[in-house]
């Protein structure tokens, strides 16, 4: 567990840099890592969130056709529903890591599990990689200098949440803060739940 911001952080980079040279919205990612590993569920997590990336942007074309932003909503929506699915995978094998430490009596929690807290990793480097983009790009030097300032604390957050989450992972390894998963609560992909779903009015 020593560093596993390093190896998150490492895992998504590739997953950008595969993302640009073979990807898409619609493309299937290449994962280099077996399956069943945490390397496998890492790169398949930052993978998800280019591809949502892409459509977030897609949906905001001011010229976007009715039908087609529709389409697109709903793609996000199965999008997130995968996210969340693959973040509480992420947790399951930090639960099986944890699962012969004994907190201590004095034991505090955290206020988010180490899956989400790299979930967060995943999308702040596109955010990095994009920022980096956008200020290489500009022909402005106002927008230049405005990009570059924003990318500076990009990166400065970027450090601070690595070693954040090497410090939770310490922590819970020592038993000085357990972890707590607690499962999907959405309504509204709940068929038993959402009154549309169930063709109900609301």
């Amino acid at each position: 567990m020593n560093n596993f911001s390093s190896l998150a952080s490492r895992i998504f980079d590739e997953a950008v840099s595969l993302y640009l040279h073979e990807g898409g919205v619609d493309a299937q990612p290449r994962n280099p890592y077996p399956e069943r590993t945490i390397e496998h569920d890492l790169f398949r997590k930052n993978w998800i969130d280019h591809a949502q990336w892409g459509l977030e942007d897609i949906i905001r074309d001011p010229e976007i056709a009715a039908e087609e932003a529709l389409r697109i909503k709903r793609r996000i929506d199965r999008s997130n529903q995968e996210r969340t699915d693959l973040v509480e995978l992420i947790d399951s094998f930090f639960l099986q890591q944890f699962a012969d430490i004994k907190p201590l009596p004095e034991a505090t929690i955290n206020t988010e599990s180490p899956a989400w807290a790299i979930d967060r990793l995943s999308i702040l480097k596109l955010k990095i990689y994009y920022m980096g983009q956008a200020a290489e790009q500009a022909s402005d030097p106002v927008l230049k200098d405005k990009c570059l300032g924003k990318l500076a604390t990009l990166k400065e957050q970027d450090r601070d949440l690595c070693r954040a989450i090497d410090e939770l992972l310490a922590d819970i390894s020592a038993g000085r803060k357990y972890m707590k998963v607690y499962k999907q609560m959405k309504m509204y992909n709940d068929p038993q739940l959402n009154p549309m779903l169930k063709g109900q009015s609301i």
